[in-house]
């Protein structure tokens, strides 16, 4: 028996009847061997770990745009967040855990740089507009691995696609990396905004720390507990209190942080640097040489809008001051 089969027989014993099994899976689009070692959710949580969007996210904005502070989240220590979260709801029901971490990973590898002040932006630009979700989908199917893609399971496909909007996941793990993404996001974008003096703790509404806490971890936890307690192994939910409370501290962050005009003052900026961007690659010769194959099998608006989604926010920057800011003359 090799490893990857004495995990699979574990799971089978010891996983809730909703759980999804690895042996189970609906496999790749293109079949592969099995690994001795990895079960195939495992093989495809490695995969994005070790991909370069998965690098790169370290330089791409959360909330606050190119944060100086060393301790501001960025895309990357929010999907660790999101895939800590969602990893112990799932060992909490007995899912697969497995399968919810390489969801969670992968959730945000198509975020374009500066946040969703960037993804606006390109939704606009591109024909047939442009959602996030669906280019993390694009960036694990066709763009990574000098455009090979990773070959990952219809499963964490699947959840990938379904972690923000539109029809749940097909399966629990995917439902628990929506739910986990948002308990995340919020609770981490509170800590951000009292470290930049946009926010202070006492101003949220006691109606809602009186539920869940005045505390980011005390928050955390009593969210988790209720999904815990209250989810069947296959409905994903919250205690109707707590989920009320939720959905108002939801509400509030829109109000304080997400649209206040202070925490988003350097937002105004980002649509003339990413039209700049835009119209900028789309003219002959200013594509890399690596999207002119996908401008020719897509089309040139396609693939500048590959090129964007994957940027940094600070490589971003630097190629507008590149094409917009005069050098100096250097005999």
């Amino acid at each position: 028996m090799t490893v990857r089969e004495r995990t699979q027989m574990l799971e089978e014993q010891i996983l809730s009847p909703y759980a999804t099994l690895s042996k189970n899976t609906l496999g790749r689009d293109v079949p592969e061997q099995e690994c001795d070692v990895r079960t195939p959710f495992q093989r495809d949580r490695d995969r994005i770990i070790h991909c370069k969007s998965f690098r790169r996210l370290k330089h791409k904005t959360q909330v606050f745009l190119s944060p100086e502070g060393d301790h501001y989240r960025t895309r990357l220590t929010h999907t660790l967040e999101v895939s800590q979260i969602a990893r112990t709801i799932a060992r909490g029901l007995m899912l697969n855990e497995d399968l919810t971490e390489a969801i969670s990973l992968g959730h945000d590898l198509g975020h374009t740089p500066f946040g969703h002040a960037g993804e606006r932006v390109l939704n606009e630009l591109c024909p047939g507009g442009f959602r996030h979700f669906e280019q993390s989908v694009r960036v694990v199917e066709k763009l990574e691995n000098n455009g090979r893609g990773l070959n990952l399971t219809k499963e964490v496909r699947d959840g990938i696609l379904c972690h923000t909007s539109g029809e749940p996941a097909k399966t629990p793990e995917g439902r628990i990396v929506r739910l986990a993404d948002r308990i995340a996001y919020i609770n981490h974008d509170i800590d951000d905004a009292i470290r930049g003096g946009v926010m202070t703790e006492s101003e949220i509404p006691q109606g809602i720390t009186s539920v869940l806490g005045n505390r980011r971890s005390v928050r955390i936890d009593t969210l988790v507990h209720s999904v815990i307690r209250t989810s069947d192994g296959n409905t994903i939910a919250m205690a109707g209190d707590v989920k009320e409370a939720f959905d108002r501290l939801y509400h509030f962050m829109f109000e304080y942080v997400y649209l206040n005009p202070y925490a988003k003052r350097e937002e105004k900026k980002v649509p003339f640097l990413i039209r700049t961007l835009y119209e900028y690659l789309k003219m002959p010769g200013h594509l890399p040489e690596d999207m002119r194959q996908i401008a020719g099998e897509e089309g040139i608006d396609r693939a500048v809008t590959d090129y964007i989604a994957g940027m940094t926010d600070r490589y971003a920057v630097e190629l507008f001051q590149e094409i917009s800011v005069p050098r100096s003359w250097n005999h």
